[in-house]
């Protein structure tokens, strides 16, 4: 018999699914949030670990002052952004198993997917999903497009560029008669640190980094993602 697997859940449920234009996707946060022994630097919420950069981009975008520590105020700050600015969060991973208790994706074995195409038919204020990752295996956007081959649907590519953009027909039935609505994908440069090679790796980071030896990995990411948040 092999070592008993851990079973990672996804602690939170997706949120704000019924006011949302755009849906930040990702796959699960590390085994510590499911596990309930957070860090003093991370925030109980969505995206909240204290190595992940997907909240410190935002609030340098948005100019949010955000408090990083496990308080309420805390998750709260970041609803309040999430609400006012109508973007929901949904991670296309519902649980999975590993052999080794870390975050990768790569990791996930046995892996469970939360019905994101069952949602975007539910809920049509949906027009855009971000994925905080791209299609390398076991990230959102490989997830999503098996979801979407169960379906007989396929996403068309609108720019291969980082981020590389794709656009869903979505069949919906209204009143017996099928139309389609597009939603329109994105695959962010993944938040994570993980990915900083990646990212150092671009032609587009290299150019920007040669005209000036103090840009980062992150100020490329917040670059990136204002044009989409």
């Amino acid at each position: 018999m092999g070592s008993k697997l851990f079973k990672h859940t996804h602690p939170y449920e997706p949120f704000l699914l019924h006011k949302a234009t755009k849906l930040i996707v990702g796959t699960l946060p590390p085994p510590r949030f499911t596990t309930g022994e957070l860090k003093p630097q991370d925030v109980d919420f969505c995206y909240g670990s204290c190595n992940g950069q997907l909240w410190p981009i935002l609030d340098r975008i948005f100019d949010l002052g955000l408090k990083y520590e496990t308080a309420k105020e805390a998750v709260e700050q970041r609803k309040c952004f999430l609400i006012e600015n109508k973007i929901g969060v949904c991670d296309i991973v519902q649980s999975a198993e590993r052999e080794k208790i870390d975050a990768s994706d790569l990791g996930m074995q046995n892996v469970v997917l939360r019905d994101l195409v069952g949602y975007l038919q539910k809920y049509p204020n949906i027009e855009t999903l971000l994925f905080t990752g791209g299609n390398s295996k076991n990230g959102p956007e490989y997830f999503f497009r098996k979801q979407l081959k169960e379906h007989g649907l396929k996403l068309e590519v609108v720019s291969n560029e980082v981020p590389r953009i794709h656009h869903l027909e979505l069949p919906v039935t209204s009143s017996g008669v099928e139309k389609f609505r597009t939603v329109k994908t994105v695959s962010l440069t993944a938040p994570s640190g993980a990915a900083n090679r990646a990212v150092g790796s671009l032609q587009a980071y290299k150019d920007l980094k040669s005209k000036n030896p103090d840009f980062n990995t992150v100020d490329f990411r917040v670059m990136q993602y204002r044009e989409f948040f």
